[in-house]
């Protein structure tokens, strides 16, 4: 049991922002086509890392959120 935890891969810390703005989404306080900018008015001071981690995977914040989700892997190859 232990062996299989160790094996298990941890997530990208993307992987969270990903679920959380599909939470959002899903309650409807994003739109798919809203700009990911507009993350930045719930997420307060935690946006400026979350705005670096976005532009490092070449998101502009006029992108649709849409794109946000549709990532299946964030690997930084």
């Amino acid at each position: 049991m232990i062996k299989d935890a160790m094996t298990q891969q941890v997530a990208h810390p993307m992987v969270k922002l990903q679920r959380q703005v599909q939470s959002l989404v899903n309650s409807k306080l994003l739109k798919p086509s809203d700009s990911l900018w507009k993350i930045a008015l719930l997420y307060g001071d935690e946006w400026a890392h979350w705005k670096q981690e976005l532009q490092a995977f070449d998101f502009t914040m006029q992108d649709p959120v849409s794109e946000l989700l549709s990532v299946e892997s964030w690997d930084e190859d």
